[in-house]
């Protein structure tokens, strides 16, 4: 199996170069991992001490910033390394100041990854939640460089528990550590023989549980506001908006909605606005209007949603109506807001807990959204209580960076 997965993966690096004409995507997936071991060189040094990250995409590397962060005040002479594999992660987060150096990983042939440890030669490396590579990780073993997995959760469904998953089972074998989300995963790893498992929960919980102690005022929003009602979609797809329309074109001037579409391309924007019969204004067209007079906000840019979500009332999430998948339900909680989802959300743990506890409604039609809509606007105690389960289910679940970085410091040391 593994002279067949060799074969298989240097077949897929050969062809890069035809795969990157097939899309834009694409184009950045291949092109992005033209120069690598060029800008390795570029910015590192032999005398560098590098502790090594690797981020599928950018919900991954969101789930490490804690621990990322935590690293780089106990270890500041320390630099941090972050490989992505998607161009969704690298590109979003390509110039961030956290990392020192931040660039696609290698396909994993074993050429590559024995020439990007090489070149790294990384004190630790951390692979946050996914992305079993089996030569990055044969190297590493060999090396003797600790490679440890946070934030992980495990299915049923994965190879590494079905009768022909024997391969990966020995990939899993050159892991130094899990620290695994949920008592589900925990069972299945140790199912299997390891005992190099700790249940340390999700970072996720940490990074939101940060938010509601930073500064998010937002001027343009409190105006807009006006001591109304405030109703927030975030991350909304067409599909979702089918179902949130006919609520807001038929609500009281009493309530205001701001909502943060997915997509931000000017036809998808103006597409989302004809739909809306109130009055409406776009952040991009929002000089010089009477905020207070609109009863829609729509943010058409990024990096607003997270401090939007600090004024609303009630938060509904988007990705649930379509199969793309449910976008962040934490951030919304973490404010204590009452949360309305869609209804494709079983492969979303936190989404299915907190719904449990009754902190989060889920809707399959217009009607059925307008329902629970109704209930939580008309009735505060309600969504007051509500409110208060989405906090508290932020607030018991948080730790998991504390645990994963006390393990760490002593690989570093």
């Amino acid at each position: 199996m593994s002279i067949l997965y060799n074969i298989f993966i240097a077949i897929f690096d050969g062809i890069l170069p035809v795969i990157g004409m097939l899309s834009p995507k694409l184009k950045l997936f291949v092109e992005g991992r033209r120069n690598v071991f060029q800008i390795l060189e570029s910015k590192m040094s032999s005398s560098d001490q590098i502790v090594w990250f690797h981020c599928a995409s950018l919900g991954e590397y969101e789930q490490g910033v804690p621990v990322m962060e935590e690293l780089k005040k106990e270890y500041p002479d320390h630099k941090l390394l972050v490989t992505f594999f998607s161009p969704s992660g690298y590109e979003a987060k390509k110039n961030s100041k956290l990392a020192d150096i931040i660039v696609y990983l290698p396909i994993d042939t074993n050429s590559n990854a024995q020439k990007f440890i090489e070149q790294v030669q990384p004190e630790l490396a951390v692979f946050v939640k996914y992305e079993f590579w089996p030569n990055y990780l044969k190297i590493l073993q060999k090396r003797n460089i600790p490679a440890v997995f946070i934030s992980t959760t495990f299915r049923e469904d994965q190879s590494f528990f079905k009768w022909y998953g024997g391969f990966m089972r020995k990939t899993l074998l050159m892991v130094d550590h899990f620290f695994v989300q949920d008592t589900e995963s925990k069972s299945l790893v140790e199912g299997i023989g390891f005992n190099n498992v700790t249940l340390s929960g999700d970072t996720r919980f940490d990074r939101v549980s940060h938010q509601i102690e930073m500064d998010n005022h937002v001027d343009f929003i409190s105006e807009f506001i006006n001591d109304r009602l405030c109703i927030v979609m975030g991350s909304s797809w067409p599909q979702d908006e089918e179902v949130f329309m006919d609520f807001v074109n038929e609500a009281s001037n009493k309530i205001c909605f701001i909502i943060a579409p997915h997509e931000i391309k000017d036809s998808s924007v103006n597409g989302l606005r004809r739909k809306i019969k109130q009055k409406t204004v776009l952040y991009s067209e929002k000089e010089g209007v009477d905020l207070k007079k609109q009863q829609v906000f729509i943010i058409d840019t990024i990096g607003y949603l997270s401090r939007v979500y600090s004024y609303g009332d009630i938060a509904y999430v988007g990705g649930g109506m379509g199969t793309g998948g449910l976008h962040n339900i934490l951030e919304p909680a973490t404010f204590g807001m009452p949360i309305v989802i869609g209804k494709n959300f079983e492969k979303f743990r936190e989404a299915k807990q907190l719904q449990k506890l009754a902190g989060l409604f889920s809707i399959s039609n217009a009607v059925e959204f307008t329902n629970v809509i109704k209930k939580l606007v008309e009735d505060k105690k309600f969504r007051e209580k509500t409110g208060m389960i989405s906090r508290h289910f932020i607030n018991s679940n948080t730790g998991a960076t504390n645990i994963i970085v006390e393990y760490l410091s002593k690989k570093i040391d």
